[in-house]
């Protein structure tokens, strides 16, 4: 779609980070979402076999590969070149094909109702969101689902993510993500706003096996760790990290809550018919 490369650096207040520094990790140690969430989507009739999906932000596929793996027409988008040669890589692996494309979330290049399904699996929180948000309207169907979904690592007062987190802030203080619940309300207004109807959310929690060496690796493709920081600043953070899970968590697996939330929004017959009542429901 575009022939020149696109610049892959985002930003959130004064954390530059540019994840495609961090795609062998990513690849190996950010596995992606549970196979629970295209099972809820499913059973909602979102994202089954025949269905035309875009995975905004796609990084490394996880979430374009799942759904071709459940039979859909899959593309995948991301303005990182590295992370998605790293998808293409897995896709060749799992045997799947996905469509990728480099370009921005916030101006796609499809054209109008071209998608069943737009999806943006952790990756919200780094798009100009009113943009993006408008753009998914535009490209979606009448009736077709735009999907935020995020999967987060709990912070609870001494648990392994609460302390990987401190670890984190000292040796980035610009890395202002900690502290999580998982629950994330403001992409309800987002879809609002751009004419999304019947809101629904779900969230549930659930435990991630992780030996040191992945829980490592898992960090170190972080935004605040080896998106952001220098190769020598990496190589520090992990040494301190390896030795702080020896010391607090010597157990192996880890197990690592994490929470998993969607919301979703139906677009309307009409890019202009914009209503202004809201609805929202919500089930864990």
């Amino acid at each position: 779609m575009y022939e020149a490369r696109m610049a892959a650096e985002v930003r959130m207040g004064q954390l530059n980070a540019d994840f495609g520094k961090t795609a062998v990790d990513y690849g190996k140690h950010r596995a992606g979402f549970p196979s629970e969430l295209f099972d809820r989507l499913a059973a909602m009739g979102i994202g089954r076999a025949g269905a035309r999906t875009l995975d905004l932000g796609t990084g490394t596929g996880t979430i374009a590969r799942s759904l071709a793996q459940r039979g859909c027409d899959s593309i995948g988008l991301d303005r990182s070149a590295p992370l998605m040669e790293e998808a293409r890589r897995m896709d060749r692996e799992a045997g799947v094909t996905v469509r990728y494309v480099e370009a921005a979330a916030e101006d796609t290049g499809f054209p109008e109702a071209s998608f069943d399904l737009v999806i943006a699996g952790q990756c919200w929180f780094w798009f100009d969101r009113p943009r993006v948000a408008s753009e998914a309207r535009r490209i979606l169907k009448p009736g077709g689902h735009l999907v935020i979904a995020h999967f987060d690592w709990i912070p609870l007062p001494g648990n392994v993510a609460d302390l990987t987190e401190k670890l984190i802030e000292k040796h980035n203080p610009k890395w202002k993500l900690g502290g999580s619940l998982g629950i994330h309300p403001r992409c309800l207004a987002d879809m609002a706003l751009s004419g999304f109807r019947r809101l629904e959310t779900f969230s549930f929690d659930l435990d991630v096996a992780y030996s040191h060496e992945a829980w490592r690796g898992r960090i170190r493709a972080s935004a605040g760790v080896g998106a952001s920081l220098s190769p020598e600043g990496v190589i520090v953070f992990d040494r301190e990290l390896q030795a702080l899970l020896a010391e607090k968590f010597p157990q192996e697996p880890l197990a690592v809550l994490h929470r998993i939330f969607a919301a979703i929004g139906i677009a309307q017959n009409s890019v202009k018919a914009l209503g202004s009542g809201l609805s929202i429901t919500h089930g864990n």
